[in-house]
């Protein structure tokens, strides 16, 4: 497994070793050990999975404040997404700062999403499914999320007009968001 650190602080990219011959692939998606020598020391609790069934759809930006907040390993089995995350640490240098990388079925690659960022992603094409584990389980109570087109975030989304949920068209912007995160160093 191949795990590089991010401009993010706490954000890492995940490659696996896929082996791949004429009957298809095998690869670790997990592995507990490797995870903790590149500093991933939480446990996962619980296992998600989504269905998008169009291209343009926009999941995001969630989060759950502490103490109930989750860090994420997000996976692609099918499709193709633009997974990005925005630092809500007050206090960090890179508060409000966002990054995105692309994973795929096709490219086996891993986000790791410490607690602390808000997290959403956008299906490039149609029948995304994005499984990922979490840290601590979910609570409606703790439950928030930031406007996907804050224009203070300038998130560089590969769609104008996405397709939403009703919940996530009606955040509020990052700056009246209720955000408990502190940066600590």
């Amino acid at each position: 497994m191949k795990i590089t650190d991010t401009k993010l602080q706490g954000i890492k990219l995940i490659e696996p070793t896929v082996h791949r011959d004429h009957r298809g692939f095998f690869m670790e998606s997990y592995n507990e050990r490797a995870l903790r020598e590149a500093g991933i020391t939480c446990t996962f609790i619980q296992d998600n999975h989504s269905l998008s069934r169009e291209a343009g759809v926009i999941r995001g930006l969630h989060y759950q404040l502490r103490p109930m907040a989750q860090s994420k390993l997000v996976r692609v089995i099918s499709g193709a997404i633009y997974d990005v995350v925005v630092d809500i640490r007050r206090g960090s240098p890179t508060f409000g700062q966002w990054e995105g990388f692309i994973l795929s079925a096709d490219n086996f690659r891993q986000l790791f999403v410490p607690q602390g960022f808000a997290h959403g992603f956008c299906t490039l094409v149609p029948n995304c499914e994005v499984l990922y584990k979490v840290d601590a389980y979910y609570s409606a109570e703790h439950d928030r999320g930031i406007a996907w087109d804050d224009p203070a975030l300038g998130i560089d989304w590969p769609v104008s007009q996405p397709v939403l949920s009703a919940k996530d068209a009606n955040h509020p912007r990052l700056s009246s968001a209720e955000i408990n995160f502190q940066y600590e160093g």
